[in-house]
């Protein structure tokens, strides 16, 4: 092993102690069966866990609840039946010495109605998404306890079943639309100024936390800006970053920058092969100053030189890279 290379050093996260800082961010490969992580699944991360990355995470936008009808071949964390299937893939990832997460969500007006249950789409106020199109029902009181609560129900499955930590996806789902003045012209105590369009956010966070406690890793992957007109802008994403960092309901950012509703706009967050690469790094670096809390991204990091530069460099803790473990889940084997 190399003991001078930036990538190769462990790294605390809370309890849990990284063997590197390479990892794989929560994705989506749709090879869930029925909802649920099974063989294929489980051995799309086991092979990333020999290939030698430290954390290994995965179910983008595994779903807490029913009326978020899956969209891209989500995992459902919504009941119990998951709970063995967390345990094999955790047991199969930390046999290797990697660590395993879960990203929870739930999608909000990014979804369709006709899908699952065919039960409605909801959001904080009823626009529809230009990607989707669903047509979304204004969330009313018993719709953000119950959704409240299925997070929280989520996140103890994921503790249950043997999983070091949870993500929460805030990026272009129901959680950070409340954030958005783009997206939510609610008039009521989740709307309205900054700690009313967060209220939604922060309740989420308190349940998960009564629900798993303190000890548990519960991080957050969320957009600092928008980058649209009426959306979240960069300064209140700050400020709302500054708020979760210090509330203590946090313990790690995943960062994002950019809006996935429009085609032109997923292809700014999560570029393309004929993009330059990594094109928010300096931003994520911005986020990596401002805040005393482990920051990860990922965006088009795929290359082991650019990886050791945003560590060295401080601009990140821990370097996503996703889509180049898609292509060769080795990597950290082929550099120690």
């Amino acid at each position: 092993m190399n003991s001078s290379d930036p990538l190769l050093q462990p790294f605390t996260l809370k309890h849990l102690t990284l063997k590197n800082r390479i990892i794989s961010t929560s994705h989506e490969p749709a090879y869930s069966e029925d909802g649920l992580p099974k063989a294929r699944y489980r051995l799309y991360h086991e092979e990333k866990a020999k290939g030698g990355l430290a954390l290994t995470m995965f179910g983008g936008g595994t779903l807490v609840a029913p009326d978020a009808a899956p969209a891209y071949g989500n995992l459902y964390a919504g009941d119990d039946r998951i709970i063995p299937y967390f345990r094999t893939l955790a047991e199969a990832v930390h046999r290797h010495g990697a660590a395993t997460m879960c990203q929870i969500t739930h999608l909000g007006r990014r979804t369709s109605a006709y899908a699952g249950h065919w039960l409605p789409a909801i959001a904080p106020s009823p626009i529809r998404e230009p990607a989707h199109r669903a047509f979304p029902k204004a969330m009313e009181d018993w719709d953000i306890r119950r959704v409240v609560r299925a997070y929280g129900a989520a996140a103890i499955r994921c503790r249950d079943g043997d999983l070091d930590g949870i993500e929460v996806e805030a990026y272009g789902h129901l959680f950070d639309s409340f954030w958005s003045p783009a997206l939510n012209h609610r008039t009521d105590r989740y709307g309205g100024s900054l700690e009313n369009r967060m209220r939604f956010g922060i309740e989420v966070l308190q349940e998960i936390r009564r629900q798993v406690g303190d000890d548990y890793i519960v991080g957050i992957r969320m957009v600092f800006d928008e980058m649209r007109d009426g959306g979240l802008a960069f300064d209140e994403g700050m400020k709302i970053g500054e708020i979760l960092t210090t509330s203590g309901l946090i313990d790690f950012i995943s960062v994002i920058r950019g809006h996935i509703d429009t085609s032109a706009g997923l292809a700014d967050v999560i570029p393309n092969m004929g993009t330059p690469g990594a094109p928010h790094l300096a931003f994520a670096g911005e986020i990596k100053r401002a805040f005393d809390l482990p920051v990860m991204h990922a965006a088009r990091i795929n290359d082991v030189a650019t990886a050791r530069y945003a560590v060295r460099e401080g601009l990140l803790d821990l370097v996503g890279m996703t889509r180049a473990h898609l292509a060769d889940p080795h990597i950290v084997a082929k550099i120690t």
